[in-house]
């Protein structure tokens, strides 16, 4: 149990660890280059720490170091194909990404490997990547008809498709277009809305042919690409729990460095402007192929807004601490089109409407959202976080500004994405 409370203003600077998806995906297609790539500012969190071992269990040389005074990897890629089969079962921790992607890219090597994770993992649907993949060819099985791990991929042949994604998504995206780069043909996804776009934007830093139009994603695989150094850009939905801090602590201002500007994540951005916020974006000289900007925040009032379609879409991460903000804002916020979030790393929407009226706030929930007063004090509450980071770190903000303090009943799970949340918003409001 970890008690945050009442503070006075924020106020510095601060760099972000860096971004969760960049990394993971660095990591990746760094194995699958031929020769050693260097990853600087990369996330030492313990979700991407499963993608690492992974790549270390099937024969990779991954070694850390400082440059620049940032966390670095060095990491020896053996090709597309020079991957070896584990010895053991690969363990994603509580990682969504780790498995959702990692089984997209083993997919197309020859050899037999199973993927697990902690129970909440074991918990979360696989079928929307595995019914994509299963139409290339791959021979996955898992429990109740691979909707859930353990997933056990075999050498399969696979051939190239033309895939249409019933709902825009990253990782189903991310998945299809990694067992692609096996084949020597074209593999196309179509998305119905534009999702982060970190893979493609990788792809193309490594050189690997890909070419995007409007909604039609291609990637033709089979050939070599090297090593490169690549700078991973600080993560905004970590940069989203100081944006939504400062705005809503009176007194605040915040200068956050280096953060990730990625249209396809910027929603959060736009939502809190839409709200009123006070948030200058200047741009700073791009990481690779990923904009950067600090931004700089002074605490403002807010008034509540609709948030849906594609502006959810790109803000489905930011939800805990958009929830939050709504309910400091005048009037009431309403969110739809988020009916993902019921099978995240806990039902974020049930979870996070607990936590609100534990502090006094009027909720209203729905299947894909929920309605939120917003109202200038709060209660102190006791909450649950699910082992879930981003409740925990949305529930710490709010323990900032509700009376008496917010008691957690668990921030151990914030080293997932966040190692040292506590601590850094604890200085900056000294």
């Amino acid at each position: 149990m970890s008690k945050v409370f009442k503070t006075k203003p924020l106020r510095g600077e601060l760099s972000v660890p860096g971004d969760k998806s960049i990394t993971h995906r660095a990591v990746m297609l760094a194995a699958l280059a031929e020769g050693e790539s260097e990853i600087v500012g990369y996330l030492p969190s313990q979700d991407c720490e499963r993608t690492i071992a992974a790549f270390q269990a099937m024969g990779i040389e991954i070694s850390t170091t400082q440059l620049d005074e940032q966390p670095t990897l060095r990491i020896k890629g053996k090709g597309l194909f020079g991957l070896k089969e584990p010895g053991d079962v690969i363990d994603c921790g509580n990682s969504g990404t780790t498995m959702r992607l990692m089984t997209g890219l083993l997919s197309g090597q020859k050899f037999f490997s199973v993927l697990s994770g902690d129970s909440s993992l074991r918990s979360r649907p696989m079928r929307r990547i595995i019914d994509p993949l299963r139409m290339m060819g791959a021979e996955i099985s898992g429990r109740s008809k691979g909707q859930y791990a353990p997933l056990a991929i075999s050498e399969g042949t696979l051939s190239p498709i033309e895939y249409t994604q019933p709902i825009a998504s990253a990782q189903v995206k991310s998945a299809v277009l990694l067992a692609g780069l096996s084949l020597a043909e074209p593999t196309t996804v179509y998305e119905p809305g534009r999702s982060r776009d970190h893979t493609e934007r990788m792809f193309q830093y490594f050189g690997i042919p890909f070419e995007r139009k409007g909604e039609k994603a291609t990637v033709v695989g089979g050939a070599v690409f090297t090593g490169k150094k690549m700078v991973v850009p600080g993560d905004i939905s970590s940069a989203a729990f100081f944006l939504v801090a400062a705005t809503i602590t009176e007194g605040s201002e915040l200068r956050l460095r280096n953060v990730g500007v990625n249209p396809t994540r910027t929603g959060i951005l736009d939502i809190l402007l839409k709200m009123g916020a006070d948030i200058k974006i200047e741009v700073q000289e791009s990481a690779g192929n990923e904009p950067l900007a600090d931004l700089v925040v002074r605490s403002s009032s807010l008034h509540g807004i609709k948030i849906d379609g594609a502006l959810i879409l790109r803000a489905i991460d930011e939800f805990p601490i958009l929830c939050i903000a709504a309910a400091r804002a005048e009037g009431e916020t309403v969110i739809r089109g988020a009916r993902e979030l019921r099978v995240k790393e806990s039902d974020r929407i049930e979870s996070m409407a607990v936590a609100l009226r534990g502090m006094g706030v009027a909720v209203e929930t729905y299947d894909d959202g929920m309605r939120i007063e917003g109202r200038p004090d709060w209660l102190g509450c006791d909450c649950r976080t699910a082992g879930d980071h981003r409740i925990a770190m949305s529930m710490a903000v709010a323990g900032l500004l509700a009376e008496g303090g917010n008691h957690l009943d668990d921030v151990a799970c914030i080293k997932t994405s966040f190692p040292g949340f506590i601590e850094q918003l604890s200085a900056l409001s000294k």
